[in-house]
């Protein structure tokens, strides 16, 4: 049948007698590349050829186990950090956010404790914020009295407001800056202002100890906070950040409190983070309403999501162009959802596998603040014939902040791989070519020897295989013992 024919061709095409498998052992330990291996084979004394055998044998367990740990050390990802200082002739420099320790305007606030309550769960999105039960009452009270109240109108009008009286002083790199060419945005401090934000063309710099120069009136007897509630203090506050993301000051907010001056002195930092497995960044991640990808910016789109769709409505602090919610849906809604997103960990920040990894570029700003206090006492007499204010109202209400580079250079913290794959394939033809003089020609050679045997022997066990069972009658179909014998012996 087919079978049998399949054999006899193998028999005759593919599967050589004893002597030339021999010759052909004995040819490619001869010609072979991988150095030592003739020596154990025809030598004739066999002591030599026992040390050849161990020399052999040795170096290729060394190569294997170098080999091993290479490629262990390889899939561990690891990864070094290079740090570059790089000096120009002009920076960029970074947007700053201004904001009034003190939030709302005294004479626009009826019940000023339930403002601030309001307020705390609108910031609460922000950052975490408890609000304490006996309050709860109060608010309710409120919010049936009063369901078409905008929280957010209400702060963009009676919060701290930019005009010629609130900024006295503004100066970039020599030429005046006005309150014009400040943008207004909400943070956990209500109104905000944000200088060289991202619709203008780059602002940049082209000499160190020169910058952004500002002098504020916080006007304390305009603007008021509650005690009761945890607000005490009086001054500004602002926060350095790259003109493309959103100001974050949980944490990072630069305090200057009232009658100080205070210099402050920045370095640009560019981190550069590579994708997983190595490090933590996913490089195809984009954000929806931001130019450049960020943890605060990802983390407010995560929390803009989850409450849209829970709540029906987006919270106005939030990006997005969602429906705005209502006091109503703030309080019911809103606040439950970002309190149930905190403890499930619905938005998290950090490794490759949550919401918000690490970003794979990023520009930090560290700064170095040194304070003095504002102005002696010509400065004081000055300032008080100007402003038509008494010296007292000048130390309770006047803050100067300077902000300027420290010197006209960036660092350039990048993280890089260890070891790559030309890196690896080096090391591992090092090894090889060390212990055994072998290179990729060898293994090859060795492929080829290793398949060529794997052919001979796969033929040799079709050859013994059992035969296929007979479904037809044998004396018509299937030749008898005989015969398969005497065919293979003739061929």
């Amino acid at each position: 049948g087919i079978l049998e024919k399949i054999r006899l061709c193998l028999i005759k095409k593919l599967l050589p007698d004893l002597k030339d498998r021999r010759k052909y052992h004995e040819e490619f330990v001869s010609s072979t590349s991988f150095h030592g291996v003739h020596n154990i084979v025809h030598t004739q004394s066999k002591a030599r050829r026992a040390l050849w055998l161990l020399i052999v044998t040795g170096c290729l367990a060394i190569v294997i186990w170098q080999i091993f740990s290479r490629f262990i050390y390889y899939f561990s990802w690891p990864t070094t950090t290079t740090v570059v200082v790089q000096y120009v002739e002009n920076i960029k420099f970074p947007a700053v956010t201004f904001c009034n320790l003190n939030r709302f305007q005294a004479h626009a606030v009826s019940n000023l404790k339930v403002i601030f309550l309001l307020w705390n769960i609108v910031s609460a999105i922000l950052q975490k914020f408890a609000m304490e039960d006996k309050y709860s009452q109060e608010l309710n009270d409120f919010l049936l009295g009063n369901q078409n109240f905008s929280i957010k109108d209400f702060t963009r009008k009676n919060g701290f407001y930019l005009n010629s009286s609130t900024l006295l002083e503004c100066d970039f790199f020599g030429k005046p800056c006005y309150p014009q060419d400040f943008e207004q945005v909400f943070t956990e401090y209500g109104n905000c202002f944000t200088f060289n934000h991202n619709d203008l063309s780059a602002r940049r710099v082209s000499l160190s100890g020169r910058g952004l120069h500002l002098l504020f009136d916080v006007q304390q007897d305009k603007f008021t906070d509650e005690p009761t509630l945890g607000y005490t203090d009086a001054g500004i506050t602002f926060v350095i950040h790259s003109p493309q993301e959103l100001p974050r000051f949980d944490g990072l907010g630069l305090l200057t409190p009232v009658g100080m001056h205070a210099e402050v002195a920045i370095r640009q930092l560019k981190s550069i983070i590579q994708e997983y497995p190595w490090g933590e960044c996913k490089p195809d991640i984009k954000l929806q309403y931001n130019k450049i990808y960020s943890t605060n910016g990802c983390l407010l789109e995560c929390k803009a999501r989850y409450i849209q769709d829970w709540c029906g409505c987006l919270p106005f602090i939030l990006p997005g162009n969602g429906t705005e919610c209502d006091l109503l849906k703030f309080y019911k809604c809103v606040y439950p959802a970002v309190y149930d997103i905190e403890i499930k960990g619905l938005c998290t920040v950090g490794t490759h596998n949550s919401t918000c990894p690490a970003p794979c570029e990023e520009t930090d700003y560290p700064t170095t603040v040194t304070y003095s206090n504002f102005g002696g006492e010509k400065a004081i007499k000055y300032f008080s014939t100007k402003l038509k204010k008494s010296p007292e109202y000048i130390r309770q209400n006047l803050v100067r902040i300077e902000i300027k580079y420290h010197d006209l250079s960036y660092k350039i913290t990048q993280q890089q791989k260890a070891l790559t794959i030309s890196e690896l394939l080096a090391d591992v033809g090092g090894q090889l070519g060390l212990f055994c003089g072998a290179s990729m020609i060898t293994i090859i050679e060795l492929l080829e020897y290793i398949f060529t045997n794997f052919c001979w022997m796969c033929v040799f066990l079709l050859l013994k295989a059992p035969d296929m069972p007979q479904w037809n009658n044998p004396s018509q179909n299937q030749p008898t013992h005989k015969e398969k014998k005497k065919r293979i012996q003739e061929c």
